[in-house]
């Protein structure tokens, strides 16, 4: 109930924050908008961008090393010496990203398609310089299908910071989706999509027993997501939304246990950007679900196994864990040429009672840099960054601390028949 009660705090704390305006921009749109011109004054076009980036980072203790250019609570150790010893020195490339966007006027409207990917390792490339798929979609009118962002995420809180992973605790995630557009005004619009599911499990302290080896997660119907943006003079306030069913079943079938069953997992997220002066911007969102893990940034597992005490047949049973996020940043222009960013977040994990000792409980993220622009497409910048795991009983905490020098080149040309 607290943690409800914070949500709606935080959702009028913005609506009386901002003074609504159709018509207004927001602080930093990124939804493609349907082009308001006749389609016969405009011509096919190609635009080719990106940026190549160079990191150099001194990380004070360890993590992960096939995370080794990220900050991400996660993937710090469990335990001592985990992953070794502390102090390591890295540079990489893996940032560095390419993209082609295409918008082909039709006699009905036009019809917009992007290409993206970066240098990410993840899954079983994990540690890997290789080439990831960020974005392949389309969109005509007000439907698009293909891989883009989550209509649960809002890609606007992310802040100008200079840690590839950004905060742990905003939505995250670049789903393979149909969505629609069922209004839009201006920078104010609502989208809705189906996409697909996916889940993770921890079978916590019975994860090696036999019957719990067998059993098998899947997902027979798509997530549905969705947001909606209102847009002001001073920014704007967007309230998102997701529900996902997760089934699993034993499929080695033993009589003496039924270990079949699903569970829901469900998530509201209020999120903003309000200018809080000349020079200053505020990115805020905080995030309140059950088994929605899949789509924060940084967070383990959806499901959690919950000892089910008294009943032999059914021992234990899935429960989706409850995770409360928080993300708060301020950017500020000093110059023309020089800007800061700072700022904090957090996820919170409510474990289950049959999770281990060591399960990640809860993870906090903060960093602070000093950019500089001297022309238009290149930065230098310098930051410190700081991340914290606590686990679920056993009283593990443990804390990283890096300072990131990066270097990042852009360029974008656009190509018109």
């Amino acid at each position: 109930m607290a943690a409800v009660c914070r949500v709606v705090w935080f959702s009028a704390s913005l609506l009386i924050a901002l003074t609504p305006s159709a018509g207004a921009q927001s602080a930093a749109p990124s939804d493609p908008q349907i082009p308001s011109q006749s389609t016969s004054t405009l011509q096919p076009e190609m635009e080719i961008y990106g940026f190549v980036e160079g990191d150099a980072i001194a990380d004070l203790r360890r993590n992960n090393p096939d995370w080794y250019d990220t900050n991400r609570p996660t993937t710090l150790p469990a335990f001592a010496l985990e992953f070794g010893r502390d102090h390591h020195f890295y540079e990489s490339p893996r940032a560095s990203r390419f993209g082609v966007t295409g918008t082909i006027p039709t006699s009905n409207s036009t019809v917009k398609a992007t290409f993206e990917f970066d240098m990410v390792g993840t899954g079983r490339a994990a540690g890997l310089t290789t080439i990831r798929l960020r974005h392949a979609w389309g969109q005509w009118r007000r439907i698009g299908a293909g891989q883009t962002f989550s209509a649960f995420m809002d890609s606007d809180v992310y802040p100008n910071r200079l840690e590839m992973w950004g905060p742990n605790g905003m939505p995250t995630s670049r789903n393979p989706q149909i969505f629609w557009e069922p209004y839009q005004r201006g920078d104010s619009h609502v989208r809705i999509a189906v996409e697909r599911p996916g889940a993770t499990a921890d079978g916590g302290m019975f994860a090696d027993t036999v019957e719990l080896r067998n059993v098998r997660v899947r997902s027979p119907v798509p997530d549905v997501t969705g947001h909606f943006r209102s847009a002001g003079s001073g920014g704007y306030v967007q309230f998102g939304g997701v529900i996902q069913y997760i089934a699993f079943n034993n499929v080695l079938a033993d009589p003496r246990f039924n270990l079949n069953g699903h569970v829901y997992g469900w998530g509201t997220s209020v999120s903003s950007n309000l200018q809080a002066g000349r020079h200053d911007l505020l990115r805020l969102q905080t995030v309140y679900g059950h088994g929605i893990q899949n789509y924060i940034n940084d967070a383990p597992i959806d499901v959690g196994v919950k000892l089910n005490v008294g009943n032999p047949v059914t021992p234990i049973v899935a429960e989706s864990l409850p995770v409360l996020t928080i993300v708060a940043y301020l950017e500020h222009d000093w110059s023309t040429n020089w800007s800061t960013c700072a700022g904090y977040s957090s996820v919170d994990v409510s474990n289950s009672n049959g999770q281990l000792p060591s399960a990640f409980r809860i993870g906090r993220y903060a960093t602070a840099n000093l950019r500089w622009t001297p022309p238009q497409n290149v930065m230098i910048g310098g930051e410190f960054q700081w991340a914290q795991r606590r686990n679920f009983s056993d009283g593990w905490i443990v804390d990283d601390y890096r300072i990131e020098f990066s270097f990042k080149y852009s360029f974008s040309y656009k190509l018109r028949s």
